[in-house]
């Protein structure tokens, strides 16, 4: 399947002082990356040289053009949606549909309005006057009625309540899988998108520190729920990150299938919160 996402060997510096060294991945139709870090590990200036925004040393193309060189024609199928709303406060909804309609050659109108058909937003209602969580499902709205292949999200949610990011999710979920699009999400709701992932790539201070398919990831690591009395022994295998819980301790190990340390308590799902943290905080990982 062809790639619409290739970057190999990506590295930024500011300053001298590098803040992404040495990225490479690829994503074709169907996957959803997630970006994950805590602030500063590099994910927006990562989503920048995407965007074509920003000069940068290695290889990237989004659809095989070079964003820094082709950023227009690019930007007529990648789309981009951030936490801050960059929609015109003064215009109407209906306003904002038309111009839309002149600006961008995929775009089309029919389809935005009825992406709006069941939410509450109405054409003559001004952006001015909407919450927080209709300017998304409107840039939502605009988004999924062009013919973008790759969609780049920049902590879409943040400041939203739980419907309206469920509701936002579940459209973006289906959009992107009913036409075979690539997606990436950056955002510091670790548990919130990892049903919505297929990959990830996990950045610390500008290195990658966790990257792959999901599916491989919970093959390559092994939770499991100790009882206190078999802590020190669980212990001696050298577990990744540790968490207490009510009656227990919840161990995370790297490609460790002995028998005698499954025996040592229950065996549970990975979970994508607990990777990150562990890679986070680099106890023995």
């Amino acid at each position: 399947m062809e790639n619409l996402v290739e970057v190999s060997h990506l590295s930024k510096a500011f300053s001298g002082q590098e803040v992404i060294s040495d990225i490479s991945f690829t994503l074709s139709g169907g996957q959803v990356l997630g970006l994950l870090g805590h602030n500063g590990a590099g994910k927006s200036t990562l989503i920048k040289i995407l965007l074509g925004t920003l000069h940068y040393d290695g290889e990237v193309a989004l659809l095989g053009l070079t964003p820094e060189k082709h950023r227009t024609k690019i930007m007529e199928r990648v789309a981009y949606i951030s936490d801050v709303s960059s929609l015109p406060s003064w215009m109407t909804i209906k306003q904002i549909i038309n111009y839309m309609k002149g600006v961008h050659p995929q775009f089309d109108a029919d389809r935005a309005k009825s992406y709006l058909q069941n939410t509450e937003l109405k054409l003559q209602m001004k952006i001015v006057q909407l919450s927080k969580g209709m300017k998304v499902q409107l840039h939502l709205a605009l988004v999924m009625a062009t013919d973008a292949q790759i969609l780049i999200l920049d902590e879409p949610t943040l400041g939203l309540d739980l419907i309206y990011r469920e509701t936002f999710y579940h459209d973006i979920q289906s959009w992107v899988q009913k036409h075979n699009r690539s997606m990436i999400i950056a955002s510091h709701e670790v548990s919130e998108i990892e049903h919505l992932l297929t990959d990830v790539l996990v950045l610390k201070s500008g290195d990658v520190v966790l990257q792959g398919a999901l599916d491989s990831l919970y093959e390559q690591y092994i939770s499991i729920s100790i009882p206190h009395e078999n802590r020190e022994k669980a212990e001696q295998y050298c577990p990744i990150y540790a968490k207490e819980e009510k009656g227990h301790t919840l161990m995370l190990f790297n490609n460790e299938s002995s028998e005698a340390l499954m025996a040592l308590g229950q065996v549970s799902k990975t979970r994508l919160s607990d990777l990150f943290l562990a890679k986070q905080l680099g106890l023995n990982a």
